[in-house]
């Protein structure tokens, strides 16, 4: 299987036309089709759904399409990292993050090195501890920013030094804004929207067995798209403290959960990986701005 078809494969699945994807891949239509077929052949499924003026892809297709995507991605990650392996003035750096008002360490440890190098490009990949460690596994990103402990026979890590405050947001008008706390008997009966991730490690930590009381309506995966829910009245909202905006004129509040509740973040990285110059400059960097 050659790289140079799985890039004509993943532009056809785009383009869902071979016309259009002929053009933009500058082969001709005849050539595309050809090598698409031989593709087929090759796999031993049929890829593509084909009618009179589009394609769509098969079930096969489309599992080829999320393994063809993550190839290409980890060969052009590859390619750049050699061709800037002896560049000392930038390169390109990815890296997964879980949200965090912490994630400012690393902002500031980019910036600084963004003033030295000006050829640095950083690409931030946002998601849950599961998403991003999962592309760290599979050699996508340099780091990811996780709030779980690593697991230290995978990972080496640098631990960041403050920690996140968990509370509810909610609408400014709620009964409990009133509250300076929010405890467990508050939360019961109400609708919650909360990560998985969190509902499975953080929320049962906090309150142990009882976390089966709790009426869990929603989830999310960003903590802004989960604070428009809030807004528009679908529940309280289970959230670190300082990811939303919660000033006057948002219509929303924030108070902390009683027991207090922390977690703390994590930078990550594969052990015995091998950096570029630039992502080696950057993990220094990041020591640098918490020593």
């Amino acid at each position: 299987m050659e790289i140079r078809v799985l890039r004509y494969f993943l532009t056809a699945a785009r383009e869902e036309n071979i016309t259009r994807a002929a053009e933009k891949l500058h082969v001709t239509q005849p050539t595309l089709s050809r090598q698409l077929k031989q593709l087929e052949e090759e796999l031993g499924k049929k890829l593509f759904n084909r009618g009179n003026y589009s394609i769509h892809l098969t079930d096969e297709g489309m599992l080829l399409r999320k393994r063809a995507e993550d190839i290409l991605s980890m060969v052009d990650k590859t390619e750049e990292e050699f061709r800037t392996l002896d560049e000392l003035t930038g390169g390109d750096v990815y890296i997964g993050c879980a949200e965090s008002y912490q994630i400012r360490f690393l902002a500031g440890a980019v910036e600084k090195l963004r003033r030295q190098y000006t050829g640095l490009r950083y690409h931030i990949i946002s998601g849950n501890t599961e998403q991003v460690a999962g592309r760290l596994d599979r050699g996508l990103i340099d780091f990811a920013v996780i709030c779980e402990p690593p697991n230290l026979s995978r990972y080496n890590y640098i631990e960041l030094p403050e920690a996140d405050i968990w509370g509810v947001i909610m609408k400014s008008d709620d009964s409990l804004a009133e509250r300076s706390e929010i405890c467990f008997s508050d939360l019961v009966g109400r609708p919650l929207i909360c990560s998985e991730q969190s509902m499975e490690n953080d929320i049962s930590r906090w309150c142990g067995e009882k976390a089966d009381m709790l009426d869990i309506s929603g989830t999310f995966n960003l903590a802004y798209n989960g604070s428009v829910f809030v807004r528009e009245g679908s529940g309280l909202m289970l959230s670190f403290d300082r990811l939303i905006d919660t000033s006057k004129e948002s219509g929303l509040v924030f108070r902390p959960l009683s027991p207090k509740l922390e977690t703390k973040l994590y930078v990550i990285w594969k052990k015995y990986q091998v950096f570029s110059p630039m992502a080696e400059k950057l993990i220094d960097e990041i020591r640098s701005q918490i020593a």
